[in-house]
């Protein structure tokens, strides 16, 4: 057997007995490395589809109707624009010459408005997206 000469024989007779104890150091070496998994592939798709819009829209109409008066009226007291409801009625005037001037009321004009609704249908292209997502094994 061999004897370390760092490890005195404790047989052995000293004025003081040493020990010495060689110490041991560990390190660590940490390294990173890029490592290639299960590769993927991403796909996107994209979808058309042709989809009818109903859309509605308001138009007015006018109704104008003469209504026939003939009658003579003051010249102080002339009628004026007015509205019933939801007519605007226009008195129309027309000066005559007899042996005196007077003003004959000749008609009126009753307008009517109206709102009617109506609806248009148009095809309208949408678009939708889809991704798929494949795993490529090796």
């Amino acid at each position: 057997m061999t004897r370390d000469s760092n490890f005195p024989d404790k047989n052995q007779n000293n004025d003081h007995e040493k020990t010495i104890l060689p110490v041991i150091e560990e390190q660590l070496r940490v390294d990173k490395k890029v490592v290639e998994k299960d590769p993927i592939r991403i796909i996107k798709k994209v979808h058309e589809e042709e989809v009818p819009v109903t859309t509605p829209y308001f138009s007015e109409e006018v109704n104008v109707e003469h209504i026939a008066i003939n009658k003579y009226v003051d010249e102080g007291a002339l009628p004026q624009i007015r509205k019933e409801g939801d007519k605007t009625i226009i008195p129309v005037l027309k000066e005559v010459v007899v042996v005196e001037k007077k003003i004959i009321l000749v008609e009126e004009l009753h307008v009517t408005k109206q709102q009617i609704q109506h609806t248009s249908t148009e095809n309208i292209t949408l678009r939708k997206e889809e991704i798929v997502i494949e795993g490529l094994h090796k």
